[in-house]
């Protein structure tokens, strides 16, 4: 069983996530039980991967990143449901593309959340130990 806080509109919500079957989850918000269905997602078509040999050595990957939008706010979304351990700016830094911007705990792994792009911050929506959800904006940057 796991158990998160979460803070929703300035309401404190204390989540307990059960047993997982099939597609349905027990959870328990505030001490009332629900059963959750979770929404079943689309299995990918893979294509094959054709191999060629090759004389010279591979490329490291390139780590995957949003595209980077020009002019206006960003928002830096979570990429995964975790707690934040330390954020390493604060509004009004300017930022440079690649820039760590703070660390996610996720599934007992540290992620570090980077910049997508050049520019100053201008909100931080999250606070160091509070537990955020998938695509939560984390960081605006102009």
């Amino acid at each position: 069983m796991k158990e998160y806080k979460y803070k929703i509109n300035g309401n404190l919500y204390k989540v307990t996530v059960g047993d997982i079957e099939d597609n349905n989850v027990r959870v328990e918000v505030n001490g009332t039980s629900y059963t959750v269905e979770l929404e079943k997602q689309a299995k990918p078509k893979i294509k094959p991967v054709v191999r060629t040999e090759s004389t010279t050595p591979a490329a490291p990957p390139t780590p995957i990143s949003r595209p980077a939008v020009s002019g206006g706010k960003s928002g830096i979304k979570s990429p995964l449901p975790g707690v934040i351990l330390e954020i390493k700016v604060k509004e009004g830094d300017t930022v440079k593309r690649g820039q760590t911007l703070m660390i996610l705990e996720a599934m007992k792994m540290e992620n570090d959340i980077k910049s997508d792009r050049d520019g100053k911050v201008t909100a931080i929506n999250v606070s160091k130990g509070e537990s955020i959800l998938e695509g939560t904006d984390l960081i605006i940057i102009e």
